[in-house]
């Protein structure tokens, strides 16, 4: 009691200022804090036409918006480093910069294991897999004399026990351990294709001979030859073999394993344990409890009989109900003796017409919805309590205006799920409900069949007939429904018996009499709208004058002129009413409150009340307003009624505020504070508790137990009046309605009564006053502290409201990004408010929020007016809105995104050592068994030794004249149009002649030298091979150019020059049409530069060459192969005579390419493999070639694969824009191919020819859309080649099956490589990349250090072959880079081989297959270029995973690139899609990212479509775009700056 005296004199105080001055005197010293600090926050950029509408003299400032880029680089980069870095040059000044506490370390089940982000400090730490709950343990070795008769079982047990592990140990001795998980840490669960040492690993089979001694029974059983592998030179069947296989492979996880929470570090990190945080000290609470309920006397027994009391009296003719219309006159009046007539009437038909059990019939019991619209209440009242006489439970829900209604689906689920078939409403209602053609109700999305009952117009009962008995009173009277956070909609039970106490309760503390008058402003369907409009005012013999929602639009004043007009004494209002009453100034001089006794607050639980009841008292006290009149209520749809604060109360603990600290609330602890304190909290008492009731506060998280006087919990209630349970809902009821509230010895405080949750959270004052400071759906916890939506919301319309915003058109919601829930504000703006405006009070609300709350905002939101979802009373429907903003349909027209001041639980950066050098790492790798990153194609002198071709010339060009000689009539090109018809087709013989008469026109009329480059620019086609192959016979150096595009002239020329200056090409060969089109632009765009001499091979001489040029070694240059890089680095590399016909010979082996075969290509012939497959591999084959341009697919998609099924072909190479053409343009055409007897089952392999990851989901896709027409999904396959080497890997026609695994995405960020389960959470799926071609080594290195790697590390790949490019070509020539990329050494392992740089980075993995010369197949997996990865915070990122991200965010998303620019990640999305779209995009971007990848977003750039730069193999040109970003020359439609 003394605690209880001391807080009362403490924080309870007769306090007259009013509310909402003091929270914006708060706001305003907060935000003058900021006032010097300079604004160096950057403005997003938007187009013209993406701006809302706006006063017609604003207008931009052009240099304003010319130097917002350049300010903001400065400003940026100090963002970006504030997320961790030790280095940043500051931070913005206007938000509060979060300090990042590093994650208590979590302790694990190994010794040398850890949580990811733990352990992934390191450089050569690679994070542990969970460990499984039992680790399998070898078996003590047995000594000789224990196998005797006694030790035979024991024996037994222990062979038959061991024969998995064994089985692994086979594979053991034929190849080096392949173990990717290289921890220390022993009892680490190890990958799926590394556990070969499980058993007995590296360190525990180096066993002292004493060991292997008493061993060595079991070194007989189980040590095998040298030689001796599972499917090598041993032949053994495939059956013996798959059951190897299958004792060989490690059993699947166990499931609980498998969801195992290997993130716990950022939970804890979002959730900091604070030391300084306040704890509840007071004594553990008791029940408050309510006055006796005394009944008076004279009062109906039940709400039914008040229907007959008042309806057949003397006073009939009383009115019950009158409703102002849409002029704010009085239309509709309804009597006591119309509501008892009307409502038999309807009873009786209801009965009578729908009685028996046919379809859309009803019997008592049954449950019937109430569709009325909130301006016809007088309908509603009559169809109530028809329902109530005749039995039938109503159901009361909203009017559906349209299938898009906010929540009407969960309301169709509601009815569903309560079995309602019938649904009353009115004429009028009806036919404004939207209907079909046919005139019927259209069928809502979730609704059941409906059978639609008027109510109006119906037929009198007999005299004689008399409604059904009454139920017993625990039935169910009527069910209300309510919403959760999350929009779903539940049904709460309400009894005939919790029906009549709630009336008696509240007559008894409203103090209600017969005869009253009240107005209502309310929705009489719900909640408090209900229970004193339609039920207490009935079973008083009261007079209510109903208000509707569209009257108060137009006059707010209204409800108040009706109170003046018939001397009423009771008003039910909101807060929101009394504010829109205060705006009406015009209308206050005819208004008199003096007759009002009861001015009941319905929201008087909202902290933001309190301002609005100050503000209302202030004005109109002079108007005869009484203070004591105005009684907030607190109540909830489960528990009705919470408590109600008197009217005319009195004595000194009727009335109660608080001025309560707002830290200590979001601790859950009751603290004072200051009153002018900026972190204070003002609340008043929502009055005391109901009569006959017992309230109990308990604690929100895990069981009911009881809080402290000093602890804020959720209210529960209990008593007579309260809900029954949630319809059909068995599980949720008894967690809601039937809790028992247990003391800290873990007993129940009651054994007689269960509580009820209401959903609010508060705690009890002295004398039993309610104070209620948040609900369960608006809580949010935020960094391990609590805050309420309402005292956000109360905050930022402290923030200037009026002049920006609308001040009830505010949702505040949490969502949940990183474990941790993150703020979302919107808000509507002011038509009138411009971008910069808006921009700055959004700048100032962040401001506020951080300064009182201590709490950043995530994003904070401005849409246009009338734009977020309404509830039908006009306010925001709050889940609605958080699910329009979730899945990116809320279209806002102002966009600000702050995740570096809320993200706090970022994971730790990576630490590189580097003091631990390559020698250490390769000595950690061996000393732990990895396998060392190596693998090696088949030998090139072991095969085609029965080839003819080696005996006879091995240069390319001589080849070709060999063949004309030998099978000139061999078919061995065929060029197709668009039509699939034969453009072109040329015989050996007849290319050999036309490539000499273009050697004959390079003598005569180009006078061309020995060694002079020739650029050829063609279109696709047999000229390009043949002009390619005139070269070569004169001695000359080909160059192929793709020839500038009509549509694109300016930046292809300018491309085509380039090729052509840096080549030093000093002849041209081309076609007439192409020639044309350069000299036609030659002035306009290259800057009156010539051409070299151009040579049109149209007309050809028609001679022969005397002879045909040999290069006298085979490294002389053969030609030069330029082409854009991925990087957007244009490159050549030179191209020898002997790496031409190695290359050709690789390809001919693997692919089983002989003259009998037809292979169809759909590529680019101008550069790498696609050159090497159009001009080289036929002519050295000798295999037909189906030559297919990618330009006639994009006018006809079903060329390439008609032209498959047509020829037979077994082999075809496409790109993968070729079969994105494919997959998206013939998804819908798979019958009509079928019925053109397209047939792919032919098609043994079919290789997409790429430079970078396989797209896994691309070629799924194509495999599973033309299974149906044959294709075999084993025959699709990708290529890996690069600048260094075209041709790395390929899959040939007995190769192994392609491979994907299922590695985890965070250790990629630590170069590391772990292979994890598919589905596993953070897991991306890799498909590798071809088998090596014959002759080709790969080894992955580390590219820093060139310390070679281990099969469990992520390194660049390195290449030694004969087909190896001689080098780079560049118009400076050898500058010494080509050095470095290729001719590498290692510096550790064989340091004496030369390599080939690659520039991309993957790994090396053995996988299960075998190959056709007994051997394990090494598998070679291609992750992305290295010059592209973007460093983040010490870790590497991949752009091609965070794309992927962001290509799933959102629909209307249809291409995307991602780059690093001063430490921040910048992420251009092309919209498919109207440009007010644009904004919906920032959010789901910047949430994605971070939660799949833990980055924060810097920039987001939203384009048109085909501005992300893509180059003719499908590949995006990243830094191609970043210099366009940086140059301003993108156009964007948005440009957001996360903060």
């Amino acid at each position: 009691m003394i605690e209880r005296e001391s807080f009362a004199r403490a924080s309870l105080r007769r306090w007259r200022k009013r509310g909402a001055e003091v929270r914006q005197e708060a706001v305003k010293e907060a935000l003058a804090q900021y006032q010097s600090r300079p604004k160096n926050l950057p403005l997003p950029s938007k187009r013209s036409s993406v701006m809302t509408a706006r006063s017609p003299d604003r207008h931009h400032r052009d240099s304003d918006s010319e130097d917002s880029d350049e300010d903001s680089v400065t400003a940026e980069g100090s963002l970006g480093s504030s997320g961790g870095h030790s280095g940043s040059q500051g931070t913005p000044e206007v938000t509060r910069t979060p300090l990042l506490l590093p994650p208590p370390q979590v302790p694990t089940h190994g010794s040398g294991g850890g949580t990811p982000a733990s352990s992934s400090g390191s450089s050569h730490h690679t994070p542990p897999h969970p460990m499984p709950p039992k680790q399998q343990q070898p078996l003590p070795p047995v000594p000789p004399h224990s196998l005797s008769n006694g030790g035979e079982e024991e024996r037994r047990r222990r062979e038959m026990t061991d024969v998995p592990d064994p089985m692994r140990n086979i594979t053991s001795f034929s190849q080096p351990p392949d173990v990717t998980n290289n921890t220390s840490s022993g009892n680490a669960r190890m990958p799926r294709d590394d556990r070969i040492t499980r058993y007995s690993g590296p360190a525990s089979s180096r066993q002292s001979s004493s060991d292997a001694d008493s061993d060595g029974w079991r070194d007989a059983l189980y040590h095998f030859p040298e030689n001796w592998r599972g499917t090598g030179r041993w032949k053994v069947s495939n059956k013996i073999q798959q059951l190897l296989n299958t004792l060989k492979r490690p059993k699947r996880r166990p499931l609980p394993e498998f969801y195992l929470d290997d993130e716990e570090d950022l939970e804890i990190a979002a959730n900091p344990k604070d030391p300084n945080a306040p704890k509840p000290e007071g004594m553990v609470m008791t029940p408050a409890r309510g006055e006796q309920l005394v009944i008076p006397a004279g009062l109906p027994r039940s709400v039914e009989d008040a229907v007959y009391r008042y309806g057949s009296s003397s006073g009939y003719k009383a009115p019950v109900a009158t409703v102002l219309d849409a002029n704010g006159k009085l239309s509709v009046s309804l009597t006591y003796g119309k509501l008892l007539s009307r409502s038999q009437k309807m009873a009786y038909n209801l009965l009578t017409r729908l009685g028996g059990r046919g379809e859309g019939t009803v019997m008592p019991g049954d449950r019937v919805a109430l569709v009325y619209p909130n301006n016809d209440p007088v309908s509603f009242m009559c169809a109530f309590y028809a329902c109530l006489q005749a039995g039938l439970v109503p159901v009361p829900i909203e009017v559906p205006l349209s299938r898009r209604d906010a929540g009407s689906q969960q309301i169709g689920f509601l009815l569903g799920s309560c079995g309602v078939s019938v649904a009353l409403t009115s004429e009028a209602c009806f036919k404004g409900i939207p209907k079909t053609s046919a005139g019927e109700v259209v069928s809502f999305k979730g609704w059941p069949k409906l059978t639609w009952f008027i109510t109006d117009h119906l037929p009198k009962p007999p005299k004689d007939w008399q409604t059904p008995p009454r139920h017993s009173d625990d039935t169910a009277a009527y069910i209300e429904y309510c919403t959760d956070k999350d929009g779903s909609v539940k049904g709460v039970v309400v009894t005939r018996t919790a029906m009549l106490a709630h009336c008696r309760t509240l007559t008894s503390a409203c103090n209600y009499t017969e005869g009253e008058v009240a107005v209502c402003v309310l929705d009489f369907k719900r909640e408090v709208g209900l229970w004193h409009s339609m039920l207490c005012s009935v079973f008083n013999g009261m007079h209510v004058i109903f208000i509707p929602y569209s009257v108060m639009k137009v006059n707010p004043a209204s409800w108040m002129h009706m109170i003046t007009r018939f001397k009423a004494s009771i008003a039910i209002v909101k807060s929101r009413d009394l504010h829109w009453g205060l705006l009406a100034t015009k209308d206050h001089k005819d208004v008199s409150l003096q007759s009002l006794r009861l001015l009941l607050v319905a929201d008087g639980a909202n902290p933001w009340s309190l301002s609005s009841c100050d503000q209302f008292l202030a004005v109109f006290q002079s108007k005869g307003l009484r203070p004591d009149a105005i009684c907030p209520c607190a109540s909830s749809p489960e528990a009705l009624t919470v408590s109600v604060r008197r009217p005319g109360h009195g004595g000194a603990n009727a009335v109660g505020r608080g001025v309560l600290s707002m830290q200590g609330l979001s601790y859950g602890v009751v603290r004072v504070d200051q009153e002018n304190s900026l972190t204070s909290l003002t609340l008043q008492d929502c009055g005391q508790v109901l009569p006959g009731a017992m309230i109990i506060v308990v604690k929100l998280e895990g069981q009911p137990f009881v809080c402290r006087t000093d602890e804020v919990g959720e209210i529960c209630v209990a008593g007579a009046a309260m809900g029954d349970q949630y319809w059909g809902l068995q599980g949720m009821t008894n967690a809601t309605f039937r809790v028992q509230p247990l003391l800290p010895d873990n007993t129940p405080i009651s054994d007689s009564s269960s509580f009820v949750r209401t959903g609010l959270l508060g705690f009890l004052g002295p004398g039993g006053l309610v104070f209620v400071c948040g609900s369960r759906d608006g809580l949010m916890t935020v960094t391990g502290r609590k805050h309420n939506t309402d005292d956000i919301i109360a905050t930022v319309l402290a923030v200037e409201p009026m002049k920006f915003i609308y001040r009830g058109r505010i949702a505040v919601f949490s969502h949940r990004v990183l474990r941790d829930e993150r703020i979302c504000v919107i808000a509507e703006q002011r038509p009138d408010c411009s971008e910069e405006e808006s921009f700055q009070w959004m700048s100032r609300v962040l401001q506020a929020v951080d300064s009182i709350h201590q709490v950043g905002i995530y994003c904070l939101a401005l849409v246009p007016p009338n734009h977020l979802p309404k509830t039908p009373l006009g306010g925001i429907h709050l889940s609605e809105t958080r699910k329009k903003f979730l899945e990116g349909s809320l279209h806002p027209a102002n966009v600000l995104m702050c995740p570096h001041t809320c993200v706090t639980n970022l994971p730790k950066p990576r630490e590189v050592h580097h003091d631990v050098g390559p020698a250490s790492v390769m000595v950690g790798n061996l000393v732990q068994g990895n396998r060392l990153a190596s693998a090696q194609g088949r030998e090139m002198g072991l095969m085609d030794n029965d080839d003819g071709m080696r005996r006879h010339p091995q240069f390319i060009a001589d080849i070709l004249k060999w063949r004309a000689s030998t099978t000139e009539n061999h078919e061995i090109l065929t060029l197709l149009n668009s039509k699939g018809q034969v453009a072109t087709s040329l015989t050996c013989a007849q290319l050999h002649k036309k490539a000499e008469r273009v050697g004959c026109l390079l003598l005569e009329k180009g006078h061309i030298n020995t060694g002079d480059h020739v650029a050829l620019i063609y279109p696709p086609g047999v000229d390009l091979i043949a002009a390619f192959y005139g070269c070569l016979y004169v001695g000359a150096v080909p160059v192929t150019i793709r020839p500038p595009h009509p549509q694109n002239l300016q930046s292809t020329v300018n491309t085509v020059r380039t090729v052509v200056d840096v080549s030093k090409s000093s002849i041209i060969l081309s076609t007439l049409s192409v020639i044309k089109l350069l000299k036609s632009k030659e002035e306009k765009f290259d800057s009156g530069k010539k051409w070299p001499p151009i040579l049109d091979t149209d007309d050809l001489p028609k001679k022969r060459l005397p002879s045909i040029y040999k290069a006298p070694t085979p490294e002389m240059i053969a030609y030069l192969d330029f082409s854009v890089s991925t990087t957007g680095m244009l490159a050549g590399i030179k191209m020898s005579h002997g790496a031409a016909t190695s290359l050709c010979l690789s390809m001919k082996v693997a692919c089983e390419l002989y003259p009998s075969r037809v292979v169809a290509l759909c590529l680019d012939p101008y550069c790498g493999l696609g050159l090497a497959l159009w001009v080289l591999s036929s002519i050295y084959s000798g295999h037909q070639s189906i030559l297919i341009p990618p330009g006639e697919v994009e006018v006809n998609p079903s060329l390439w694969l008609s032209a498959v099924s047509q020829y037979k072909v077994r082999d075809t190479f496409c790109s993968y824009g070729v079969m994105e053409l494919c997959t998206k343009g013939l998804g819908s055409s798979i019958a009509l191919l079928k019925q053109r007897s397209v047939n792919l089952a032919c098609v043994r392999t079919c290789v997409v020819v790429a430079e970078e990851r396989p797209r896994v989901q691309l070629t799924n896709s194509f495999s599973k859309l033309f299974s149906g027409l044959g294709l075999s999904p084993r025959a699709v396959s990708t290529s890996f080649g690069c600048r260094v080497n075209v041709a790395v890997c390929l899959q040939g026609a007995s190769s192994p099956d392609p491979t994907t695994v299922f590695v985890d995405l965070r250790s990629l960020r630590h170069d590391r490589v772990t292979l994890v389960e598919r589905g596993a959470p953070h897991s991306i799926c890799i498909m590798e990349s071809g088998k090596l071609l014959p002759g080709v080594k790969v080894v992955i290195a580390n590219p820093d250090t060139k310390g070679q790697c281990s099969d469990s590390n992520l390194g660049e790949i390195w290449v030694q072959c004969n087909h190896n490019a001689s080098g780079y070509f560049t118009v400076y020539g050898d500058d010494g880079t080509s050095n470095d990329h290729f001719s590498a050494q290692l510096v550790t392992g064989n340091t004496g081989e030369t390599y080939a740089r690659t520039g991309y980075l993957g790994f090396l993995r053995r996988t299960e297959s075998v190959q056709a010369d007994g051997e394990l197949h090494d598998a070679v997996f291609v992750v992305g270029a290295l010059d592209e990865t973007v460093i983040l915070r010490g870790m590497r990122y991949h752009p091609i995973d965070i794309e992927m991200t962001v290509m799933r965010c959102h629909k209307k998303i249809s291409e995307c690139a991602v780059f690093n620019w001063t430490n921040l990640l910048v992420v251009v999305v092309e919209l498919d899609g109207a440009e007010y779209e644009a904004l919906d995009l920032v959010p789901l971007i910047t949430s994605s990212v971070l939660e799949e990848h833990q980055i924060i977003v810097g920039v987001i750039v939203v384009v048109d479509p085909g501005v992300v730069p893509i180059n003719s193999r499908g590949e995006k040109q990243r830094m191609h775009l970043r210099d366009g970003f940086l140059a301003d020359q993108l156009d964007p439609i948005y440009v957001a700056y996360n903060m």
